[in-house]
């Protein structure tokens, strides 16, 4: 099978692609259930930076509250979720949760534009870019995998990501489906190139 898996430039920007389980750290196994949870505090978490409500999880997740509590619970006895009291309560990723999920926060990361429909995407990092079937060029498909939420991205819209920290990749296509549980959007690519092709011409 032809499979370019790679994170390009990313490694040397800062980025770290391995997973708890490889990294000697212990590993937390989660339900699917309980990532997409974890993964959707942690992503409206970053945009605030404050305590996130029960029900604006429910509404990210498309859960009723009582679903949340429950599993809230679990992610607590974890580790990974910490209850904040009070008015202003709700609640907050660990950092526990940030390594079990892979994630880097913002201001680790190097900076890689994304482009939605032709509109900059904020409080969205990308994280890693897998190419496939990179010998096949109508197959050839790049997963996104990107720290903030995938809700509002749908099949057919025109993405652009890059260019890349390094290497200065630039990708466009079209958005081919989204996985809202791991954050990773698949993309048929319509044009790969550098920002020095751009600066060429």
């Amino acid at each position: 099978m032809d499979t370019l898996a790679t994170v390009l430039d990313f490694q040397k920007a800062g980025f770290n692609r391995c997973k708890v389980e490889e990294s000697g750290m212990s590993s937390i196994e989660l339900t699917a259930s309980q990532k997409r949870i974890l993964t959707a505090l942690v992503n409206l978490h970053s945009e605030t930076e404050g305590a996130i409500k029960g029900e604006e999880i429910a509404t990210e997740v498309d859960r009723n509250p009582g679903t949340i509590r429950n599993q809230m619970q679990s992610l607590k006895a974890l580790q990974l979720v910490e209850g904040v009291p009070g008015p202003k309560g709700g609640y907050k990723p660990t950092a526990t949760a940030f390594n079990t999920l892979d994630v880097q926060t913002l201001d680790e990361a190097a900076e890689v534009p994304l482009f939605h429909n032709d509109e900059p995407v904020e409080n969205t990092n990308v994280e890693q870019i897998s190419l496939s079937n990179i010998h096949h060029p109508d197959l050839c498909r790049a997963e996104i995998h990107i720290q903030g939420s995938v809700t509002d991205f749908h099949a057919d819209d025109v993405m652009r990501v890059g260019p890349t920290p390094l290497a200065n990749l630039i990708i466009e296509g079209q958005l081919d489906n989204k996985d809202e549980t791991s954050n990773i959007l698949s993309l048929k690519i319509q044009s790969m190139h550098t920002s020095a092709d751009d600066s060429n011409q």
